[in-house]
């Protein structure tokens, strides 16, 4: 899987169709059915498209205390199989606690027993999915004031320790960069690109001096400096990076725009020409 990607949703479907350089997109788990088609009536299933699918979670809870629930681990792995998807990916968080739902995807701070939960979660993960999974970095408009590692050394052990791969979202560490004085750069340099499977970047808003992650307004001049960086990274070739959006759609023109711009990054940072993208 390499190249550029679009997050999949029933809103965007058309324009995706529209575009020749797609080379995979991604769907949220929670609203795509064991058939594989999206929840939303009337919407196309994104396999039509006749790209890779790869299926994003958002409700394993892998950074929590309690073990991943086995219901909805096994329809995890369903929805991979129903779209054929090459990848599934998590996020390094926790959404739930003594049975309660947090509705957001909550951070975890950066300890080494907070490692050790994540290490045992992920690994159970692994062992019930039928592809690899990919560990996303995610936003945080606050941090545990108990941190002992920073977050590429915890990142970087996490994905040794529990021989899962990485996804980076440059915007999320744009935001922490924000709100936190985090370095992206910085962290970008102690990654261990060899297990990064793919990129996100989104738009996000500046709030009560507060960077939020939105995925509701267009991707800025410093997420797709990030990006270019990033994909830098990579061996000539091998990169696949992802937009996302999840509401406040552009009118079509407009997104074919801000698809443009994410692809000319990409290829900037990767010293090549953009694709065409129509």
């Amino acid at each position: 899987m390499t190249g550029f990607g679009v997050g999949w949703r029933p809103e965007l479907a058309g324009a995706l169709a529209e575009r020749t350089d797609l080379r995979f997109v991604e769907v949220i788990a929670e609203n795509i059915g064991l058939d594989g088609r999206a929840f939303a009536p009337g919407a196309p299933a994104p396999a039509e498209l006749g790209v890779p699918v790869v299926v994003h979670g958002i409700g394993l809870s892998l950074g929590g205390a309690e073990r991943p629930d086995p219901a909805r681990l096994a329809r995890l792995g369903a929805v991979a199989a129903a779209v054929g998807a090459p990848l599934v990916s998590e996020h390094v968080a926790f959404v739930r606690a003594g049975g309660y739902e947090a509705g957001h995807l909550l951070p975890v701070p950066y300890t080494r027993d907070a490692l050790d939960v994540l290490v045992a979660n992920i690994r159970i993960a692994r062992a019930e999915l039928p592809v690899p999974l990919a560990l996303e970095n995610v936003a945080a408009l606050l941090r545990w004031p108990d941190d002992e590692l920073e977050p590429a050394d915890f990142l970087a052990e996490l994905a040794e320790r529990s021989g899962a791969l990485l996804l980076v979202d440059v915007a999320n560490l744009h935001g922490d960069m924000i709100n936190h004085g985090v370095d992206p750069v910085e962290v970008f340099d102690r990654l261990p690109w060899e297990n990064v499977a793919y990129l996100h970047v989104a738009g996000g808003v500046m709030r009560a001096g507060r960077y939020h992650d939105t995925h509701l307004h267009s991707v800025g001049a410093p997420q797709l400096t990030l990006l270019a960086d990033a994909v830098g990274r990579f061996p000539p070739g091998q990169c696949a990076y992802l937009l996302e959006r999840d509401g406040c759609y552009p009118p079509v023109e407009e997104f074919h725009a801000e698809c443009d711009r994410v692809q000319a990054a990409a290829a900037a940072g990767a010293g090549r020409m953009p694709c065409s993208s129509r």
